[in-house]
């Protein structure tokens, strides 16, 4: 499969300040990205540049194969063939819901742009939506036109940047999903930009995770929680604490914990000192075992409680517990270890929160 869309040691800069460092990525066709991360990280700012609305400091961006932007060159937004969908939709209030899906195939004859119109309209699940104006929508159909308006040109790359964030919580992660079948469909390369871990699980092929202008990992969702590169990616995706350990040897490192087995960090010698993640479905609640840790604090999620469980050292550990184990402040939990996945750094390369 070939790539579609290449990113090469890009960076963009406004003025003197360099606000996306080195960046690399790839994306084959009918793939789709995610860039993830926290307010301000420049995920928004790369995207902007592979659309072509920020020229580059540094680095190429191939579509198809073809360079579109360098230092000092740069294709216009409009001769990439990439479709665009924004955060507020940007529907045109005026339109009714087939003009605003025809808008961008004006230059079509009347019998093949309606063929795409009615083509799109039952791709997303409102074939009788015709006639309709934006505000006779819910925010979730306004999000589907939308994203049937950016496909109607059959664009080569998607871009969405935060097309969920008006919606509500409940249903952003079954929208995503119903956007990713969608997309998939049709065969789309896409990219998506959020601040939301779930949006990007429920949609996204690979995703990448930024800070402070940088990309630290460009991996599947599954490879970022269980097999986090840094510490600022163990720590932001999904929920965990780190716990100080000490290297026995090439397989075992010592917690409070317990002493546990592993992958040791190259460099880590016997006697190093290290930090090591401890997600709540590694601790299970087991009434039968001889570990145990009081609870400091809980948090009803419906089907399961998190529990924040104090050691007897005074190290606090995560446990996600079935919520019929209904246990109070102050009880003490008997505990077990399910840690499949032993995610070490060493002490001196402490999380950057």
């Amino acid at each position: 499969m070939s790539n579609l869309l290449e990113v090469e040691q890009l960076c963009v800069a406004y003025g003197g300040n360099t606000v996306v460092h080195d960046v690399s990525l790839s994306l084959a066709s009918g793939e789709i990205g995610c860039l993830l991360g926290p307010s301000g990280c420049g995920k928004t700012t790369l995207l902007r540049a592979i659309v072509g609305f920020e020229p580059l400091k540094r680095g190429n961006i191939l579509l198809g194969g073809k360079r579109v932007s360098s230092a000092g060159f740069t294709t216009p937004p409009e001769k990439r063939q990439v479709g665009m969908v924004f955060q507020d939709f940007a529907l045109f209030p005026h339109l009714t819901v087939a003009d605003n899906i025809g808008f961008g195939i004006r230059q079509q004859k009347g019998v093949h742009r309606k063929q795409r119109i009615d083509e799109l309209l039952a791709l997303i699940g409102l074939p009788e939506f015709h006639n309709r104006y934006p505000h006779e929508l819910s925010g979730g159909q306004q999000q589907r036109i939308a994203l049937a308006r950016a496909l109607a040109p059959k664009p080569q790359l998607l871009l969405m940047d935060e097309p969920f964030s008006s919606m509500d919580v409940e249903l952003r992660e079954d929208l995503a999903r119903e956007v990713r079948g969608i997309l998939k469909s049709e065969n789309i390369t896409a990219i998506l930009v959020t601040h939301d871990q779930h949006e990007a699980f429920a949609m996204a092929d690979n995703i990448g995770v930024m800070q402070h202008g940088r990309l630290l990992q460009w991996d599947s969702g599954y490879n970022l929680y269980h097999r986090p590169g840094t510490p600022f990616v163990a720590d932001f995706i999904g929920q965990g604490v780190f716990l100080n350990g000490e290297v026995i040897d090439n397989r075992h490192v010592r917690t409070e914990l317990a002493i546990l087995e592993g992958a040791i960090p190259d460099g880590c010698k016997a006697g190093s000192p290290v930090l090591v993640l401890v997600r709540p479905d590694d601790i299970i609640h087991d009434d039968d075992s001889s570990r145990t840790a009081i609870i400091k604090e809980r948090a009803f999620r419906g089907a399961s409680y998190l529990y924040t469980l104090l050691l007897p050292g005074g190290a606090e550990i995560l446990s996600l517990v079935p919520s019929h184990h209904n246990h109070a402040i102050g009880e003490e939990l008997g505990i077990s270890l399910e840690i499949d996945h032993l995610v070490i750094f060493p002490r001196d390369n402490p999380p950057a929160l």
